[in-house]
């Protein structure tokens, strides 16, 4: 419920605090004592559009607070949780409107956006008035209404989740679709690579080892003709080893016929033999090193530059070539098993389709049988507030090509007036007068259904009198057992059914210096006296308080 209103320098209001209570609260006073302007007070700390003609002359800025309390579970309270923003025991909703235009925006003392303030403000207080073109008649609430009214809350939130499952499938299957079709535009080329790097067969590291045995293989065939030089001085035609070793056996024969004068050198000469035995070793083993078949750098070339081009022709690095093959393998796999993939999710994507249709199928059923019984249930009202030849009727439009969260209906309130006249939009429809009698019907049927907890009606019985008012008061009344309920009215039927009321007047102050809305709560005679001035006009008689104490007496 709204618990209190404080309001700082708004048009005619300089200071202003009203404390709320439940039920029916009534405000009455004489045109142009402020009654608007305090709604347009409401309304800015609600969210509504600022302007900067709502702040008092002369000053700089104006401000309202109002402050509710709501159940713990109210949506209200979730969207507050959900924006991370304090979820106090009150909800304090603030708006300061600057003479620059500029405005601010609080909840629970915490910055907020404009929109959010107006997000949070429907929920928690609904307007009504003769020219509401929110509220009742947005078109665009009336599906949820209905499914209040019909407790269909549970199969929406089946079609909700329904709907979530269809789309989770077909988006699965566009993307699916696109995957195959782009393997399928590769298929030629992934075919291509497939073949030629199946039959380079790369392997990771062998680029480098092929690097390092062309090097050696270059290496040994830069050093060949060196050895081959070798070869020919130690082992060639002129190679000294015979002729040392037949000098030597010379000399050993001389020897044995006892002369020593030769026996120093023949041991060096036999020295000398051993060595070149020696380097002869070396160089066989050498060339045993050395030998090597030179198609195999050829060879080892070849593949080495196969392998550089590949890699360069794929812009990886040769040790990557094998990767890139069991990408386009990838590719070929996909396209072999993507299709049979494919086709396993578009018959998920059918039964999501099927199962959205079941359920959503049957909450369009259920919504005819709501939008029949809420017909019945206004129109049941609709005598006693003067409008018997009127029908009020729930435009269920059915088109189960609609795939969307809310079902395949669309929900429109029309009402007729008068039997033989068209059908249509209660905007479009209605009078003034007749708007608001339609609108206190339709929210009476509703009142614990969809409602919010703060009902607010404007003068919606301008026009009528007598009976009509009655009525309205009476169901103004049986709304406040249900929900807050504050009423500006002209109607002494209407205020007499209130538990509390609130005198709006205009007061001079500082001997005329400027003029200012005054709200005062009423009770007892001076209630009576109000109420007998609505029932007289500008002159009260005693006629009139009799009246009014009759009146008050008889609803009491």
């Amino acid at each position: 419920m709204l618990t209190a209103l404080s309001v700082r320098n708004i048009v005619l209001i300089d200071q202003l605090d009203l404390g709320l209570d439940t039920g029916l609260t009534v405000l009455t006073g004489e045109t142009g004592a402020g009654k608007s302007i305090l709604l347009d007070a409401l309304t800015l700390a609600l969210g509504g559009r600022g302007d900067a003609s709502l702040v008092r002359k002369g000053t700089e800025s104006g401000q309202v607070v109002a402050v509710l309390q709501l159940p713990h579970d109210h949506p209200a309270r979730q969207a507050l949780r959900e924006n991370e923003i304090a979820d106090d025991d009150e909800m304090i909703l603030r708006r300061v409107q600057y003479a620059d235009g500029r405005t601010r925006a609080f909840i629970n003392d915490q910055p907020v956006s404009a929109a959010l303030l107006q997000r949070i403000g429907a929920l928690v207080v609904e307007i009504h008035g003769q020219h509401d073109d929110r509220a009742l008649v947005d078109v665009n609430t009336h599906r949820d209404l209905l499914d209040a009214f019909g407790g269909g809350e549970g199969q929406v939130a089946a079609v909700r989740s329904a709907h979530e499952a269809l789309a989770a499938a077909d988006s699965a299957v566009a993307e699916q679709r696109a995957m195959v079709a782009e393997a399928a535009a590769r298929e030629e080329y992934a075919r291509h690579v497939v073949e030629e790097l199946s039959a380079l067969a790369a392997e990771t590291g062998e680029e480098e080892s092929l690097a390092e045995r062309r090097q050696r293989l270059m290496q040994l065939e830069r050093a060949a003709e060196e050895v081959r030089d070798a070869d020919e001085i130690i082992n060639g035609t002129a190679a000294p080893g015979p002729a040392l070793a037949s000098l030597m056996r010379r000399l050993m024969r001389k020897a044995d016929t006892g002369n020593t004068l030769f026996q120093p050198l023949v041991e060096a000469l036999d020295a000398s033999l051993v060595a070149l035995d020696r380097t002869s070793d070396a160089l066989e083993t050498i060339k045993r090193e050395m030998a090597f078949d030179p198609q195999e750098l050829e060879k080892v070339e070849e593949r080495l530059f196969a392998l550089r081009g590949a890699a360069r022709k794929h812009g990886v690095a040769p040790d990557e070539l094998p990767a890139v093959l069991a990408k386009y393998r990838g590719d070929l796999e996909m396209l072999e098993n993507g299709e049979a993939s494919l086709a396993r999710l578009e018959e998920a994507a059918a039964a999501a389709r099927t199962a959205y249709k079941a359920v959503a199928a049957k909450l369009s059923a259920q919504r005819a049988k709501a939008a029949a019984a809420l017909s019945k249930a206004v129109e049941a009202e609709l005598p006693d507030l003067k409008l018997g030849n009127a029908r009020f009727i729930v435009d269920h439009a059915v088109d189960e090509a609609r795939v969307a969260a809310s079902g395949f209906d669309q929900i429109a309130f029309h009402v007729q007036t008068n039997p033989g006249t068209a059908s249509g939009p209660l905007l479009k429809v209605a009078s003034g007068g007749e708007l608001s009698r339609f609108l206190l019907a339709l929210k009476v049927v509703l009142a614990d259904r969809g409602s919010a907890p703060v009902l607010i009606f404007d003068e919606i019985d301008t026009g009528v009198g007598g009976a009509v008012a009655d009525a309205i008061g009476r169901r103004l009344a049986r709304l406040a057992g249900k929900v807050q309920v504050l009423a500006v009215t002209h109607a002494p039927q209407v205020a007499a059914r209130a538990q509390s009321h609130l005198l709006i007047e205009k007061q001079a102050v500082d001997e005329g210096a400027f003029v200012r809305t005054h709200v005062r709560g009423l009770d007892g005679e001076n209630r009576r006296e109000e109420v007998a001035r609505m029932l007289a006009g500008a002159t009260v008689t005693e006629e009139a308080r009799a009246a009014a104490s009759k009146l008050i007496s008889e609803v009491s």
